[in-house]
């Protein structure tokens, strides 16, 4: 799978950004997992010049709390029509489907599937979900899937390693 024309990832969040689990409290308070490592790839991709946004269908303020702590400008919450937000995405950047790149892991990402260039899973994704899918990652949602994708993306591209040398510091 070719990653070199992608400039904007979309990412489901529930199942992709985390594991699926949510705790809830009996203040009706949520709480979610985020992995670290996802959370630094998605930073350092972005100053490298991809977009990247996310679209939920749940809308608590967590996910808007994330987005803003990793810079990321681009977040859609209690979204309906999933398929509606990624395509005024691709108009606001005047974005073809090979330019696109949406990671999905249910039933109610096959419609952003259709519009999609590149289709992205975790591996713990549903079974119809994988079987679109053009790439499925070795990890899971919530375990790395991202930070997988990224990194093939960065490296297709050529810029991981500009990423990497930024993170060694001034001493390397």
């Amino acid at each position: 799978m070719n990653f070199r024309k992608i400039k904007l990832l979309a990412l489901d969040v529930d199942g992709v950004l985390t594991d699926g689990i949510i705790f809830e409290n009996a203040q009706g308070e949520l709480f979610k997992n985020f992995y670290a490592k996802d959370g630094l790839a998605i930073n350092a991709a972005q100053k490298q010049g991809l977009k990247v946004a996310f679209i939920t269908g749940r809308g608590n303020g967590i996910v808007a709390y994330r987005a803003r702590e990793l810079g990321v400008p681009y977040c859609f919450e209690e979204v309906k029509d999933k398929v509606q937000v990624l395509q005024q995405l691709m108009d606001q950047f005047g974005l073809t489907a090979e330019e696109v790149a949406y990671m999905g892991d249910d039933l109610n990402d096959l419609g952003a599937f259709k519009l999609a260039g590149v289709k992205l899973a975790p591996a713990d994704a549903a079974a119809d979900v994988v079987q679109r899918a053009d790439y499925v990652a070795a990890a899971s949602g919530g375990r790395g899937a991202v930070r997988e994708v990224i990194e093939k993306i960065m490296r297709d591209q050529g810029k991981w390693s500009e990423i990497v040398r930024k993170n060694l510091g001034s001493r390397q």
